[in-house]
């Protein structure tokens, strides 16, 4: 970094104003981002994309042809597990 030489003190007062408005500006940058981390995070986000995908899978007459194959699957696969 360039050594700066001022020729007043309101030029470093204006340099250090300059630089706490730099920091400010970053540090607000810093906490937004922590905020739309923890909206990606939270649960109740997850809970509805997946209630909207069970909706979107489970809709129709594919959806209601799972809702019947699935629970005989289920059951197929924890008798074979037994040895049944």
């Amino acid at each position: 970094m360039a050594t700066i030489k001022y020729s007043s003190y309101n030029q470093i007062d204006k340099e250090l104003e300059i630089l706490n408005l730099e920091k400010q500006i970053n540090y607000q940058k810093l906490l937004i981002s922590i905020d739309k981390t923890k909206e990606c995070l939270l649960p109740s986000k997850t809970i509805t994309v997946l209630g909207d995908l069970y909706q979107k899978t489970f809709s129709g007459t594919y959806g209601l042809l799972l809702k019947l194959v699935i629970p005989y699957i289920f059951n197929w696969y924890i008798n074979k597990k037994r040895g049944d």
